[in-house]
């Protein structure tokens, strides 16, 4: 199998406290991995820390099958994105917020402008370009903030929870939309939810986690039963395929 992101012991220890022990994990280059569980199963400490925001207590991380270490931090850092719940946007512009990261690692203007644009486009919020972040709905904020992320192209892409506090019709919408370009763009994503409805939307495949442990992992109708998703009236995106490349 070959992982952009492989956690091999990974451990956390907070004031003494055991967050999570993960034996083994891997993230596959250019899949989608959905991350579930209940409130305080250590989802998002997991996340931090393979995103590299948190260090852990114990473990080892490789990268494209290279130990990360203390020097590589801030370059592995940049090649990777992340996308919170909070969409954390600045007082300014949709577009001066999409383009802060690329002015940060001195893009060109030209190029910026370009894929600040593309962006835009990409999550239909390009009528919006010249409206300041405070007057943004919930959903219109969420996806400026995915096009932030996504504007740094990275190889990976760490959604946590980024659509629990949207209402219905506009979670469906953007996790239609986010569907769509993860397929397209094949960027390799680990996506933390609570909620089993989103992730056919994004993926066929998921990761149980309870108690800071990895339970349970496969395709969704495998860890879940093809009884849940008929009550939900729910279809995995390219499940035959997934089971076939599996």
């Amino acid at each position: 199998m070959n992982c952009v992101l492989e956690a091999r012991n990974l451990h956390l220890l907070r004031g003494g406290r055991e967050i999570f022990a993960v034996e083994n994990f891997g993230l596959v280059k250019g899949g989608v991995l959905a991350l579930i569980g209940p409130n305080g199963a250590g989802k998002t400490s997991l996340l931090l820390t393979l995103a590299l925001l948190e260090r852990p207590s114990g473990g080892t991380l490789l990268f494209s099958g290279e130990k990360v270490t203390p020097g590589r931090l801030i370059s592995l850092r940049r090649r990777m994105a992340v996308v919170f719940q909070e969409p954390l946007l600045l007082d300014t512009t949709v577009e001066k917020n999409i383009a802060v990261g690329l002015k940060i690692r001195k893009v060109p203007d030209k190029e910026a402008r370009q894929r600040t644009a593309l962006w835009m486009e990409r999550l239909d919020i390009g009528h919006l370009a010249l409206r300041r972040a405070r007057h943004l709905s919930g959903g219109e904020a969420q996806r400026t903030s995915l096009a932030r992320a996504l504007v740094l192209e990275p190889e990976v892409l760490f959604l946590d929870e980024p659509f629990a506090a949207l209402d219905f019709p506009t979670r469906n919408a953007l996790l239609n939309d986010l569907g769509a370009i993860l397929r397209d763009t094949e960027v390799s994503t680990l996506f933390v939810t609570h909620d089993y409805t989103e992730i056919p939307f994004l993926t066929a495949n998921v990761a149980v986690m309870f108690k800071g442990r990895i339970i349970k992992s496969g395709l969704l109708r495998e860890v879940f039963g093809a009884e849940i998703q008929r009550r939900e009236n729910l279809v995995p995106w390219g499940a035959e395929q997934a089971e076939l490349n599996a």
